[in-house]
């Protein structure tokens, strides 16, 4: 039987350790996606070289797009001609990592983790943009699985007036807001699965394990692999699992590969960019995720973290300064004010009932997950002739489109954005 009193000890200690940390990265995440210029991706992206391969990941890497998020964002990139190799490194590199998951993990894991996850994903997008490049066809927009310019880039940057103060406030709300209302669930989870694994898993569990370090890999893949895990919210589930006897490799192995490729990104991957490029990128990840688990085993990375309590970096392990701090009781205290709010907020939009104009046809799209996906899925449609207003909902699957545009070219446009149209609501 769990001791309420430990778990509630176990949850604050962790979410103390986060939160401040989170609250810094999801006001950087906001800055970036608001005032970097909507074309500074596509500009460097778009072009078919090496290089822009490169620029593919290290522009991805701190950029708060989860693996379904990034994906009609990489669509986007495809569809403005980036070649194929930059768009794998893009889906690659981006959902593995983001500035808020960096200091996230930085605060629970250490300083070799939170320098480890980045470097990790530059070079396995970088390698995996190689691969595609050589393997598959040269440039997306002359391949038959490419398309027309029909998407653009919208799931970078909302649309916004040039005025400062606005769009610092666009900022904080997608910060605050948007990015909480995507991951707040999961990250929710994520600290309560901690604190459960903190009370309930005995010590040195997985110690069973020790002299198998790669069977302990290969366990967390076939578990992260077809689940989707977010880069930030697996955090204090791994870092517990290490508290418990994991092995660093592995939790790595768990917090590379959950990310960044789950069924339903498999999925969409092979029917936008085709089958050689999804085992590429599917196979890349796999391989990399276990050479780097390999790496951080050998070299000794998150040994600091160990079962015998206090010797974790952060506070997964409750103590009495992990849990008195003001300064990250108050952090806590906002973090979890924020998660309410726009979970609350993402509920009752399920249920509120919208009106529909003189002129407005609601249709059924499904795989619209995140703000990413609304505005990638309104930007398609909304450069379409005949289209004058486009109005996505995630949380209740539709596309509400004013206008005379017919719905074959709708449904060419969402399908285009890595999306599902299954017609007209009734």
């Amino acid at each position: 039987m769990i001791h309420t009193e430990n778990f509630l000890t176990s949850l604050l200690a962790v979410v103390n350790a986060m939160s401040p940390y989170l609250l810094l990265g999801f006001l950087i995440a906001g800055l970036l996606h608001v005032f970097v210029p909507k074309r500074f991706y596509s500009k460097y992206l778009s072009r078919d070289n090496k290089l822009s391969v490169l620029w593919a990941a290290l522009l991805g890497i701190p950029l708060p797009l989860c693996s379904c998020g990034v994906i009609p964002t990489a669509v986007g990139l495809k569809n403005e001609g980036a070649s194929k190799g930059a768009v794998a490194s893009f889906l690659i590199a981006t959902p593995q990592t983001g500035i808020d998951s960096i200091l996230a993990t930085f605060s629970l894991m250490g300083l070799g983790f939170a320098v480890t996850r980045p470097v990790a994903a530059l070079i396995t997008g970088l390698c995996g943009g190689i691969l595609v490049n050589r393997y598959e066809c040269v440039n997306a927009s002359t391949c038959e699985c490419g398309g027309a310019d029909t998407t653009g880039t919208a799931a970078l940057t909302p649309s916004h007036t040039d005025t400062f103060p606005h769009r610092l406030w666009c900022a904080l709300r997608y910060a605050y807001f948007d990015m909480i209302q995507d991951i707040g669930v999961r990250l929710a989870v994520g600290l309560l699965i901690a604190a459960f694994i903190g009370v309930v898993v005995p010590d040195a569990f997985f110690l069973t394990f020790g002299s198998q370090p790669l069977l302990q890999m290969l366990v967390v893949l076939a578990v992260a692999v077809p689940m989707y895990i977010c880069s930030t919210g697996s955090i204090p589930v791994a870092a517990a699992l290490m508290m418990k006897g994991l092995s660093p490799g592995a939790a790595l192995v768990m917090l590379m590969a959950g990310p960044a490729v789950n069924i339903a990104s498999i999925l969409v991957v092979k029917k936008s960019m085709g089958s050689r490029f999804t085992w590429i990128y599917l196979l890349t990840i796999v391989g990399f995720s276990l050479l780097f688990g390999l790496l951080v085993n050998a070299i000794g990375i998150g040994t600091e973290i160990s079962p015998a309590c206090g010797e974790m970096h952060g506070a997964c392990c409750p103590t009495e300064s992990s849990t008195t701090s003001g300064f990250s009781t108050l952090c806590s205290a906002l973090l979890v004010l924020f998660i309410l709010f726009a979970l609350t907020m993402k509920l009752l939009s399920k249920f509120k009932k919208h009106e529909v104009a003189a002129g407005t046809t609601v249709y059924t799209v499904e795989g619209m997950h995140c703000a990413h996906c609304k505005a990638a899925c309104e930007q398609a449609v909304g450069k379409l002739d005949g289209v004058t207003a486009a109005e996505a909902t995630p949380a209740a699957n539709t596309l509400a489109i004013t206008g005379t545009a017919a719905e074959s070219d709708i449904r060419k446009a969402v399908e285009q954005a890595g999306f599902t149209f299954k017609g007209q609501k009734e």
